[in-house]
């Protein structure tokens, strides 16, 4: 019984991962409802089965395929037919546009005034006024853009031209050199080593953590700094 129980797990496991997969590289907070229930559904299925044992390993294997077929062809149905988008996975709404707010949208989508407000303060934003448009997404989330007059000054604006910046790669991470990162870099070991004895650490292990870019060079603490910044 334990090892049909532990089979069962894992075939519980392997689906998710499956439907992870199927549903693509997304924040739960991007996820909709709709998928959503793909995984709850799932959960009700593997509860099931998990200790009866009149539901056989066969059994929730064979479930588990053809819920996987069906969620495989509803995604593909939606990406190909537009006019099912919509009633499926659901459609951004927009709930403030031009700073106005849309009560048609706010009472289509159940919203209150507060909540809407809470959502903005979420987002930094503590006034209607500076709100240009507010869009309420399929997974729940806010998307805002601010008033011109609302949003902070940007280089551009400024007629500033600064520096480009390149991206930080981690190096060492609690005392271990990151290969794949290093290699990344287009870094070796003894580059890495020698430009570390340099900065007065003998050893990788010493490290906490060192990151390097081209424009900055290395960022780096060591353990002992890091446990004299906790005191």
């Amino acid at each position: 019984m334990y090892l049909s129980i532990a089979i069962k797990l894992l075939l519980g496991l392997i689906s998710l991962l499956v439907i992870m997969r199927v549903l693509g590289k997304k924040e739960m907070a991007q996820a909709t409802p709709f998928d959503f229930i793909y995984a709850l559904v799932l959960g009700g299925i593997l509860e099931e089965g998990l200790y009866d044992s009149k539901v056989s390993i066969l059994h929730i294997l064979f479930t588990f395929a053809v819920w996987a077929v069906l969620i495989y062809a509803i995604e593909i149905l939606v990406q190909r037919k537009d006019n099912l988008r919509a009633p499926i996975k659901g459609q951004p709404a927009l709930l403030i546009e031009n700073g106005n707010i849309n009560i048609k949208a706010m009472d289509k989508n159940h919203m209150e005034l507060e909540q809407l407000l809470s959502m903005l303060r979420g987002k930094g934003v503590f006034s209607l006024r500076d709100v240009k448009y507010a869009i309420l997404e399929t997974g729940g989330t806010l998307s805002v853009m601010k008033n011109a007059d609302a949003e902070p000054p940007t280089a551009k604006m400024m007629d500033i031209k600064p520096p480009s910046k390149e991206i930080s790669i981690l190096l060492i991470d609690e005392g271990a050199i990151e290969k794949e990162n290093l290699n990344f870099a287009g870094k070796t070991t003894d580059w890495l080593l020698s430009e570390i004895e340099k900065l007065g650490y003998e050893r990788a292990e010493d490290i906490y953590y060192a990151e390097w870019n081209k424009e900055d060079g290395f960022y780096i603490k060591g353990y002992d700094e890091e446990r004299e910044t906790a005191k």
